[in-house]
């Protein structure tokens, strides 16, 4: 489903927000973008959409990805937010390879470790170079972990906008 920006630009407030939560369902982001409105092009809402609501909180961060699912698992169902997962973990694979089942035991030593599921853009990159990543934030602190987190959610929310509004 795309959206046109006239469209957009024309929602009440209620109706936008309700069109940017399948990208990243963060209130004050959402509502930062909503409220931008009228955007002269699709470019303008995207440089907003990079710096809105920053930088995300905690409880921010962790109620966007109560929703997310695991790298390599991908959801099922015709809703927004499950498409453009689907699309963006394409690269991952089957998940009988071993890179894939690496990701797999990467995804509980990393929920373990931090409490919440592993995050990364996976569009434009393959199961190897996230496995790599995932491997070396399992070495990161709680308060280094929390702003690349929040950066990945912020970068899929922008591919999402993009994908959105794009024709």
């Amino acid at each position: 489903m795309t959206v046109s920006l006239e469209v957009f630009n024309s929602a009440t407030r209620s109706q936008a927000i309700a069109m940017l939560r399948p990208c990243l369902d963060v209130p004050r982001w959402c509502a930062a973008l909503a409220d931008g409105r009228p955007y002269g092009s699709v470019g303008d809402l995207v440089t907003t959409a990079e710096s809105a609501a920053s930088p995300f909180t905690l409880d921010e961060v962790d109620g966007a990805l109560a929703q997310h699912p695991r790298i390599g698992e991908r959801p099922t169902g015709s809703h927004a937010e499950a498409r453009f997962s689907r699309a963006e973990q394409a690269g991952i694979g089957s998940p009988e390879t071993a890179v894939a089942e690496a990701i797999s035991e990467g995804n509980i030593a990393y929920e373990k470790r931090f409490g919440r599921v592993f995050l990364i853009r996976a569009a434009g990159r393959s199961a190897s170079e996230i496995l790599v990543a995932l491997y070396e934030r399992l070495g990161h602190t709680d308060d280094e972990e929390l702003p690349v987190v929040a950066e990945q959610l912020r970068q899929i929310a922008v591919l999402r906008l993009k994908g959105l509004f794009e024709s």
